[in-house]
């Protein structure tokens, strides 16, 4: 998929090894939401759904606040170095060291959420170094309100479903349909679970899942 592949699998950084090898002590989490900190870190596991294979373990870390975005250092498990992230306050993606998004990828949540709630996005999409562009349009719908376990612990979680079409904007018939099923918790301001499909000429290609590993914040 090249760039394509890239950018679809660039939200769903994930969960750690540990949760491959022990089983998860249940923790009640508090579902109030609660004011977002530098040093706020969150850890995901992220698992090949059509093998069952897990692909790695990532972390998010927050590093600056303001009042018009959020910075994110991502690390990747036995990779060096760091990628950087720039976010809005809704969580759709602005930019990151290779693609700028206008206004916004879309992926994020719109607060407040209410089970019912929708809304529609369009975004452009740029690869500096090569000046390729990509269009995506789609929409997201919160379409319930559940109790999500992992190995960080019980969640009361909203889950969005997203879906849109990312197309070539020189070549429209390239076209790659994506749904995105997010569980958003709002006492840690992120998703406990992200499931995202890839379907090209109606076909999977690609279904990757990622679950919380673990979460800190310095608050």
């Amino acid at each position: 998929m090249g760039a394509f592949r890239y950018l679809l699998l660039a939200g769903l950084f994930v969960v750690s090894s540990a949760y491959a090898q022990t089983s998860p002590e249940v923790k009640a989490v508090d579902s109030s939401s609660k004011p977002l900190a530098v040093g706020a870190r969150w850890s995901y596991q992220n698992r090949d759904e059509l093998t069952n294979e897990i692909k790695g373990t990532y972390s998010y870390v927050v590093t600056e606040v303001t009042d018009k975005d959020i910075g994110v250092r991502l690390e990747i498990l036995g990779k060096p170095g760091f990628s950087y992230l720039t976010y809005d306050h809704s969580w759709n993606l602005v930019g990151d060291s290779q693609w700028d998004f206008l206004p916004n990828d879309g992926t994020g949540v719109q607060s407040p959420l209410t089970v019912g709630k929708e809304w529609a996005f369009d975004c452009s999409q740029t690869l500096r170094s090569r000046g390729f562009s990509l269009r995506s349009n789609g929409n997201s719908k919160v379409v319930g309100r559940e109790n999500i376990t992992t190995e960080a612990g019980t969640f009361d979680a909203f889950k969005i479903e997203t879906k849109y079409a990312l197309r070539d904007a020189n070549d429209p018939t390239k076209t790659y349909d994506v749904k995105l099923t997010t569980w958003y918790a709002p006492a840690i301001d992120h998703w406990v679970k992200r499931e995202q499909k890839i379907r090209f000429e109606g076909n999977l290609r690609e279904s990757t899942l990622s679950e919380l590993l673990e979460y800190d914040s310095p608050q």
